[in-house]
């Protein structure tokens, strides 16, 4: 099997749709959080360098979605583990303490209600990422 076949599957189809969204999601998270770093920073410091750590994790995941080999396979499985375990705790917190990240408020973070404001993507995307490396391992792995 060349290494273009055995790049194939993760490129194309449901890997192909994983990859733009992982990109979406790192282009929606990183504009945001930069933004209002930019014009605000002093109203909601943590909630900002959440979404600044949130877009970061993304971009990681998403070139290592993108790269053959096993390297790419561990640190997009870590990086993608990291997003869950993310959005899982925020977004607890941000529903137990509602005054931590107030709701459609300049002082959310992307993670906070589990993505609610980005359609529950935040919370879906890594369960579907994480399946997705599963069912490609061998693929990632055979491609170094």
């Amino acid at each position: 099997m060349t290494e273009k076949s055995a790049e194939r599957p993760k490129t194309s189809g449901p890997g192909r749709t994983l990859i733009v969204f992982y990109f979406i999601m790192t282009i929606a998270a990183l504009a945001r959080s930069l933004y209002e770093i930019a014009a605000h920073f002093q109203v909601a410091p943590v909630a900002y360098l959440l979404s600044l750590f949130a877009g970061l994790v993304y971009l990681v995941a998403t070139i290592a979605l993108i790269r053959p080999g096993r390297t790419a396979f561990r640190v997009a499985q870590a990086a993608i583990t990291v997003e869950l375990v993310g959005v899982l705790a925020v977004g607890t917190l941000s529903v137990v303490d509602l005054a931590l990240f107030p709701f459609a408020g300049d002082r959310s973070t992307v993670w906070a209600y589990f993505g609610l404001e980005y359609l529950l993507i935040p919370l879906v995307l890594p369960i579907l990422g994480l399946l997705f490396l599963r069912s490609q391992r061998a693929v990632f792995t055979r491609a170094a």
